[in-house]
């Protein structure tokens, strides 16, 4: 097992949008990090079981099972209290970003998403991991 910090993460991506899945996964995956797919909420919740994700990146708007409620049962596994969790979302008013804190959200992202800057912040995360 590496340290935290060190060598690639897990990364979970939800959406429904199949277009945006797929490309973010790929420059995730680019930057040499495992990546999982879920198209909504509840293959989200099976795949953070099955893979542990390191980090969750999930549409807040998905159908069924929403990006909060993802979020939130995350929060409530052993694994989640560790786990950066990212929101994507259209809407990016004040009380948005509020909603997404309280639901277990670490950061929140606005579509469409700046790669690079959603890069970035990951890094950051796993960087002071490594320090921590």
């Amino acid at each position: 097992m590496q340290p935290p910090g060190s060598g690639p993460l897990r990364v979970l991506i939800a959406d429904d949008h199949v277009d945006a899945v797929e490309t973010l996964a790929m420059l995730v995956s680019l930057e040499g990090h495992a990546v999982e797919v879920a198209r909504n909420g509840e293959e989200a919740l099976e795949l953070v079981a099955r893979f542990h994700p390191d980090v969750s990146i999930l549409d807040i708007g998905m159908p069924g099972l929403d990006g909060h409620a993802v979020a939130h049962r995350i929060r409530q596994t052993p694994q989640g209290a560790h786990m950066l969790i990212v929101a994507l979302t259209g809407r990016s008013e004040a009380e948005d970003k509020l909603r997404a804190r309280a639901s277990g959200f670490d950061e929140h992202f606005t579509k469409p998403v700046d790669p690079a800057r959603l890069l970035q912040r990951i890094a950051a995360w796993h960087h002071g991991r490594a320090s921590s």
